[in-house]
Order: C-alpha cells, then structure tokens, then sequence
C-alpha cells in the first residue's frame, strides 16, 4: 500500500476519537479536537510524500551529472556553472535520468569512454535536443568504431606516426602500410569548413585512412576531440610546412599532375610515386582537379600514404557517383538524406566555452517555449542594409506559410488564453531584420491571440572568420539554430546547411533574390535536409565526356537553391 492510498484509508476523526479511552463524549468540542490533529496528520502526510519525489529526482539528476561529487550546493566538482548547463529543454526534470541514460550516446552514435567534463556537450546535449526519428544504420556505428581503433593506433605521437612521419620527411618511393593520412586543410568560412570536414572524415571512412585537422582558424577552440584516447589536430611540426600555401595549379596538387602527364591518362604515376599528394577541391578547381572523383583515379590514390586536402565544398554527393564506393555507402547510409546529419552530429561537439554561450542563452530565452521558429537570414551583397525585400520575403515567407501568425492592425488588444507560446530565434550580420519583425509584433497583437518573442544573439555586421571570438559566437548560433522546431534558412549559406543537418529538418529556404527583388514564392521546404554542393563536376568518368551528373541516379538530384549544385535526397523524394 503506498503513501496516497494510506492517507485515503486513515480512519475518520469520529472514529479515531472513538478509539481512544480519554476522549470525552462524542460532540462539538470532541469533533472539533480531533479534526485539527486529521489535518496534521494529513499534511505530514504530503510533506513526506513531496520529500521522497524531490529526493528521487534530484539522485535521478546526480545520476547523469556524474558520480564525482555532485550535488546541489556546488555542481560538478563544486562548479555551479556545470550543474546549470544539464537543464533540460522545456524544463523537463523528470525525465533527466532516463533520457540521459538512454539518449546520451545518441542511438550508439557516440562512443562511451569520454572525460564528461572535457566535453560537456558532448553527453549533454540530448538534454536540449529533441530525439532524431533518423537512426544510424548498424553498419555506419561498427564502421565508426573500427575508425575510432585507427585513430588512435596511427594518431599523433604514436610509434606508426612517428615512422610515417620519417617517411615523409624521406621523400622517398614510399608504399601504403598500416597508416595512411588524409590531411584537412583549414580554409573559408566556419560554415564551409564543417561541411568539408564531415566530407573529408567519410572520404578517410571510405579509404581507410587517419584523419587529421589543422587547427588554422580556431579549430580546438570550437569543436571538441571527436574521437577516443587520441587527438584529430595535426602536430604543429608536420614537416610540410608549405600545405596552407597549395592552390590550384601548384605542382603538388593531383589535378596538375594530370596536366603536366606526370601522371597517365589512366591515372598511373611515371617514375615513384610521390610521397603525398595535394587535392584540391575547392570552388575555383579545374577540370583536371575534378577527375579526382573517377574510379580509376581513386584507384591510383590508394597508392599514396598522405593526402592533403583543401576544400569549401561539401563533396558528400559525388563520393555516391564513384562506382568503387556506391555499395558501401550504400550500407552505410541506406538513409540517403542523413549522411550529414549522422556525421555531423557525431564529429561536431562544442567545446566547454561555446557550449556555456549555448546553454546561457538557450535556458534564458527558448527553454520555456512551447514552440520555436529559427531564422536565418544571409544575404550576399556588397552593402550591409538591412534591404526592404529581404524583409518582405522573411514575411511573406513566414506568413504564407504559416510558420507566424498575422498581427491585427484594427484591434489593440487580443485574448491571450491557452495559447501556445512561440520563441523566434533570428541570426544575422544584421540587427535591422530583427528589430523590425519584432516591432510589427510588439506595435500589434496577433489574429489568434498568440504573443510572440523575438530574440538574436548577435549582429557582427560583417563576417570575420579568422576572428576567434566571432567563429565562436557563430558556432554558437549555428548550434541554437538546430535546436529549433521549425527553421527557415537562406539560399546558399552553408550555415544554414549546417544548422538544418544538425536539426534533421526539412527547413523552409527562401529563394536567393534577384535584382534587389522579394522572389515569388519567397521558399519552399527542401527535398532533403543534406547540403548543398555548390560546385560539382559535370563529367562521365566512363564516357569522357560531359554529362549532367544530377541525372546519373535517382539520389543525387539538383539543390533547391543552386540549379547546377548537387545534393543527396532519400526514397521518398525519388
């Protein structure tokens, strides 16, 4: 029997007054005794009752805090700062214990084992994210896996790094061994570099090679080790000091070597092959450069132990054309639209500084939300506005749509009950676009009596990537942006792309405007919630000719926004 049911059964007070040799006869005076001592008892009762739930939700949230002296007076190890950043969306406390068991390695995508408290968003942010309905595939989890044991075999500072290094440095004929590298070169914007980044990882997935990252731009300052018991970062004494320097036409890139016949038309090397090679794949590539994606080129690849990669591109689609790795991405991804989602969402953990600006903002201004719009707005002009038709499409969009209610210009005041409430979360360079939007609903209620707030973390103006406060506000605000419900991005703008892959939403994308003109229709939801890759080769590897490689199969398709880009979509949309 428990608590409740034994309050329900106490006896009445008549009853208990009955009961006892000293009470007097059964009246007024003797009711009115016994009731007040029934209340007490009532009322210790509950008191108790509340005690018990309190202290099982508080061991249920010590639990996933970590057993290393938490507690409420001090957090984590005696920091405050670490117990307020396990709060849960929507004030969730209940549930903290088991969505935090349960979720927290995100459906086997993360490996167990991490330091929490190097990486607090690494196991926390299922506390602010919603479930994905988009499960990884049992193969891409082993596979990861057995990437995590590379990693750290060959990483930095091991004896098979050190002796690939001295290889290196030989310049000698040297063969593939146990460990290959693919080196990611830093370059462009902070949304271009984690679109390249998740592209390089599964291109290292598929060649079985260790990756790592140069940390140009702040690399360790945004993002946490992505895998166990070893380091992603490039030492600083990697021996080819000139890597950040390679362009296209240098004499170390692939492309060139076809051009200038070191290398054969079939892809085969005259004379030793090189030590490393140089691939660049980045916007202003050639058409030399783009025969990197033909089978027989990726063949002739496998034979050199270190590539250098340079890139702006999310290169994902067209990694699906090369026949030698269809079958396994096919395994790995029989989800066609997840590739970024999965990868992203596994590579991309905000370190402990800009998950303190996440979590800061996120519980002061969306955590109590029934709802959540995100808006990102990213216009490429030369001038920094704020433009009138950017700010017609964000309404006719949203609007039109339905995403915001209309407001009511006749009518000063509307009735507010049991309404959901809504957050709007808008990024910018700019701070015009919010303070206009959020002028129209602050001026006038809205037709359905929903209040509507208005929120924008920053407005830099200007985009400074090689800032290192800046690319962590932005990461920041890509990371907000993914935890919302609903998301409108712009045309283009791989933070946008980003922040709708993390989400595993079909976002709403407004159309790029032409000629300083509102387009019509302003978005439209996008087939697929994969990246976009701007700058695809148009090419049969087979044929050698020139072909429209958005028809070649019924998953990769033309973008929504860039009617030459190229971007995976699932089933549904074939």
């Amino acid at each position: 029997m428990d608590l409740k049911e034994r309050v329900r059964r106490s006896p009445p007070p008549s009853e208990a007054g009955a009961a006892s040799p000293s009470s007097g006869p059964r009246g007024r005076k003797g009711g009115a005794a016994a009731l007040p001592l029934s209340i007490a008892a009532l009322v210790a009762c509950c008191v108790l009752l509340f005690l018990l739930l309190a202290g099982g939700s508080a061991a249920r949230r010590g639990q996933f805090l970590g057993a290393g002296g938490a507690d409420l007076s001090g957090g984590v190890g005696g920091r405050r700062g670490d117990l307020h950043q396990a709060r849960p969306r929507n004030g969730e406390h209940g549930t903290w214990s088991s969505k935090a068991q349960n979720d927290k390695l995100i459906g086997g995508l993360l490996a167990p084992g991490f330091d929490d408290q190097s990486c607090l968003s690494r196991y926390q942010s299922v506390l602010y994210r919603k479930e994905s309905p988009h499960l990884p595939s049992a193969y891409l989890l082993e596979k990861l896996r057995e990437h995590e044991v590379l990693q750290k075999k060959c990483g930095p500072h091991t004896e098979l790094y050190k002796i690939a290094l001295e290889l290196l440095k030989s310049g000698q004929d040297i063969k593939v061994g146990h460990c290959n590298y693919l080196v990611w070169v830093s370059y462009s914007g902070l949304g271009n570099r984690i679109l390249t980044i998740a592209s390089a990882f599964l291109y290292a997935i598929l060649t079985n090679r260790v990756l790592l990252v140069d940390g140009d731009k702040g690399t360790a300052d945004l993002f946490c080790e992505p895998f166990p018991e070893t380091s992603w970062l490039l030492p600083s004494d990697f021996p080819i000091k000139q890597f950040k320097n390679f362009s296209v036409g240098s004499p170390e890139s692939y492309g060139n070597m076809l051009k200038t016949k070191v290398v054969d038309s079939d892809g085969s090397f005259k004379g030793p092959n090189p030590a490393f090679i140089y691939l660049h794949l980045a916007h202003d590539y050639d058409d030399y450069d783009k025969l990197f994606f033909c089978d027989h080129n990726q063949q002739y690849l496998q034979r050199i132990p270190w590539l250098i990669l340079k890139s702006d591109n999310y290169f994902v689609p067209s990694l699906f054309l090369i026949p030698a790795y269809q079958e396994e991405l096919m395994r790995l991804f029989p989800q066609k639209d997840a590739v970024f989602h999965h990868l992203g969402r596994y590579l991309f953990h905000p370190t402990n500084v800009v998950w303190g600006l996440i979590t800061r903002y996120y519980d002061s201004y969306l955590a109590n939300a029934d709802e959540k719009l995100g808006i990102q707005i990213r216009v490429f002009d030369t001038e920094t506005g704020p433009f009138q038709h950017v700010l017609d499409q964000v309404l006719a969009c949203t609007l039109k749509e339905k995403l915001l209610p209309e407001v009511n210009a006749q009518q000063p005041i509307a009735s507010t009950r049991n309404v959901r409430s809504k957050v709007v979360l808008v990024t910018s360079l700019n701070s015009g676009y919010y303070e206009k939007i959020k002028n129209m609903y602050w001026e006038h209620p809205t037709t359905n009596g929903q209040v509507i707030s208005f929120h924008q973390p920053s407005h830099e103006e200007h985009q400074n990537s090689d800032m290192k406060l800046h690319n962590m506000k932005a990461w920041a605000e890509i990371y907000l942006l993914s935890l919302s419900d609903i998301m409108v991005t712009s045309a283009w703008s791989t933070f946008g792309y980003v922040a709708q892959g993390l989400s595993g939403l079909k976002t709403w994308l407004m159309f790029k405007p032409e000629n300083r003109t509102a387009p019509s229709p302003p978005c439209r939801q996008v087939m697929s919630m994969e990246p976009c890759f701007h700058a695809p080769p148009f090419y049969d590897c087979k044929a050698r000719k020139g072909t429209d490689t958005g028809k070649l199969v019924p998953y990769v398709r033309h973008c929504e926004d860039m009617s030459w880009g190229l971007k995976l979509v699932d089933k549904n949309e074939w």
